[in-house]
């Protein structure tokens, strides 16, 4: 993958080494294009478990190269108690398990990074497990569905940026931590998301877009 998209993109990362420090935790991040784990995984020194979507498994190829990297299923729409098991054991033992909150694709008013609300999950799990979430964003992936970008040399800038670790809050009751981690990540995505913004002065057309707008380009 580093192979890959050094061939296709040109990657700039913010504070690398918040997700490179030892010790399990979850690594949480904005998603805006299927090439968004494959990227984050890329720029990142340790192996990091995603939680891909339950759909993806049953396809032949696609579902064993998923399981070969360390991912596991995780369905959209309901608590799955094996995600949960397998997400909390991994993290637990000093790995990174990777998810997305928005539960799938987002963009615009529907994106967290615009304000949307989180779903639970994330905070909830961290406060079972006992480890701190990691926050992520990237911008700039979801160019890379226009075929355009993948021609030799287009090298598509891609942001990304790595906040600081947000405790668990192991000492709060079960709803007050889960309050309070969902604060914090809420407002982590989006200094995130304005640093990016400001430090690297982003335009309206490098910001997330729509995968079908993307593909027409």
């Amino acid at each position: 993958m580093k192979l890959l998209f050094a061939c296709v993109a040109r990657v700039r990362v913010v504070r690398r080494e918040n997700a490179n420090h030892d010790g399990g935790f979850l690594l949480v991040a904005n998603h805006i294009s299927h090439f968004d784990p494959f990227i984050i995984s890329s720029v990142v020194r340790r192996k990091i478990d995603w939680m891909a979507m339950a759909e993806f498994f049953p396809i032949p190829l696609l579902g064993h190269f998923l399981r070969a990297v360390d991912a596991f299923p995780a369905d959209r729409n309901r608590a799955d108690r094996a995600t949960i098991r397998t997400a909390i054991e991994r993290s637990k033992s000093g790995r990174i398990v990777g998810l997305f909150p928005e539960g799938g694709i987002r963009d615009g008013a529907r994106s967290l990074l615009e304000g949307a609300p989180l779903r639970p999950g994330a905070s909830a799990l961290a406060h079972i497990a006992g480890v701190p979430i990691l926050p992520c964003v990237i911008v700039g992936s979801d160019r890379l569905y226009s075929k355009t970008r993948w021609l030799p040399l287009r090298r598509t800038p891609i942001w990304i940026a790595f906040g600081d670790a947000i405790p668990p809050f192991p000492e709060l009751e079960k709803s007050a931590a889960r309050a309070c981690i969902e604060r914090e990540l809420a407002a982590a995505f989006r200094r995130l998301y304005a640093e990016l913004h400001g430090k690297f002065s982003l335009t309206p057309d490098d910001l997330p877009h729509p995968p079908r707008e993307r593909m027409v380009e």
